[in-house]
């Protein structure tokens, strides 16, 4: 056997390569995936600038496809059992809204009836606190608290600019929010009606190998989306139901309305939960309390901890589990190009980018030569002097591998 042919050995050819020439093909591989980052980057920012500047269309597509992840499946149902695919749109369309519309009719009442008790409860806690503040241990001066309690009213005042202005600033980029609310109605009622017509017009106009994989990994993204959107509701509402009885059993005020908001914010995952739970304790501090204030902190404890350990493992799949860092890092991208509407929008844009992730991964390692990590560490012999139990094999494995005594290690 010559000895280019031993495993493992090195030609006479290569192991004679210059220096240079070595330092060389380092330099050219460094080159070439150097240009191929930049033309990523590039392609990026063109792809983000084009988002920016076709927004006021992209915005209403985004909302229209979440909520026909949410209508999809009993407009499904309906056609099914014979409806026409129009009115079985229309139907689910109606109902969804009036849904929304009755739990806005019921918060509205709630919060002007206890809003004003609720703004004297906080003043007569002010004054409990400045009381608290002015006498031993502290002792700190008038001049000192109402220096800091301007500071903070100053604070609380631009704050609450800043969040008005990022609640509205994705909506205010597509014109108003009733055009956008029109558009998105129009919209879905379109995707939940010629939805399934999509994908076989998407494999006829981009032909049949460019269809196959456009229809393979767009029919993972609405399933991942669609999964992910339906698990967030039946976790928010859980979570709502849960802590908004404790907010009603406590007899704290606007338990409706926190409930609600707690609701929502679980569509903005760890961000959402957080402010939603701080709003609430907040509230139950001002109008019942520290101990009470103390009970609910505990309630929403035990909550958060109930969704994390119990509900998300059963509820959602492990293909859509994304990882807290990844979370927090698209949630903030997200509101800070596009405030509040980008960080609902965030986690499932980049659930929909990690199904596009595996995908290529997969096509990656169907065409991909390279062995597998188990057949590397079987191909690889135990170093010189060490057993095989030593090497770290199974005792099993070894004396599988060894010849039976009396038997020739040949056969």
């Amino acid at each position: 056997m010559t000895e280019s042919a031993v495993p493992g050995s090195t030609s006479k050819s290569e192991s004679s390569r210059d220096r240079g020439d070595l330092i060389g093909v380092g330099g050219m591989w460094l080159a070439k995936w150097s240009l191929i980052l930049i033309s990523i980057a590039a392609g990026a920012w063109v792809l983000g600038w084009l988002i920016g500047h076709l927004w006021v269309i992209l915005l209403p597509v985004l909302l229209a496809v979440i909520v026909a992840t949410v209508l999809w499946p009993p407009a499904k149902l309906m056609m099914r059992l014979g409806f026409p695919p129009a009115l079985a749109a229309s139907v689910s369309l109606v109902v969804f809204f009036v849904v929304i519309g009755g739990v806005i009719t019921l918060i509205i009442p709630s919060v002007a009836e206890q809003a004003p008790e609720l703004v004297d409860q906080a003043s007569g806690g002010i004054a409990q606190v400045q009381d608290w503040l002015k006498g031993p241990p502290l002792n700190i001066g008038d001049d000192q608290i109402d220096s800091a309690v301007s500071a903070i009213v100053s604070r609380l005042q631009d704050s609450g600019e800043v969040i008005a202005s990022g609640v509205f600033s994705g909506v205010s980029a597509a014109g108003s929010l009733l055009v956008t609310l029109a558009l998105v109605l129009v919209l879905t009622f379109f995707f939940v009606k010629d939805g399934p017509k999509f994908l076989p017009w998407l494999h006829g106009f981009s032909g049949g190998r460019a269809g196959t994989h456009l229809g393979e990994v767009l029919s993972r993204m609405w399933a991942t989306l669609g999964g992910f959107i339906r698990t967030q509701a039946i976790v928010s509402f859980i979570d709502a139901i849960f802590i908004g009885v404790g907010l009603v059993i406590l007899g704290v005020p606007l338990a409706l309305v926190l409930a609600t908001l707690t609701f929502i914010g679980g569509f903005i995952p760890i961000i959402g939960a957080f402010v939603a739970g701080a709003l609430a304790v907040l509230v139950a501090l001002v109008a019942n309390g520290l101990t009470t204030a103390l009970i609910v902190l505990a309630i929403i404890v035990a909550v958060q901890q109930l969704e994390g350990n119990v509900l998300q493992p059963i509820l959602q799949s492990r293909s859509m589990n994304l990882h807290p860092a990844i979370v927090l890092l698209a949630v903030a991208g997200g509101s800070s190009l596009f405030g509040i509407i980008g960080a609902f929008l965030a986690v499932p844009a980049a659930a929909v980018a990690a199904v596009l992730i595996r995908y290529l991964s997969e096509q990656i390692d169907a065409r991909s030569t390279e062995p597998d990590q188990d057949e590397l560490e079987d191909e690889i012999p135990p170093p010189e002097g060490l057993t095989d139990e030593q090497a770290g094999l199974d005792e099993d494995e070894s004396k599988s591998d060894k010849p039976a005594s009396g038997q020739d290690a040949t056969t």
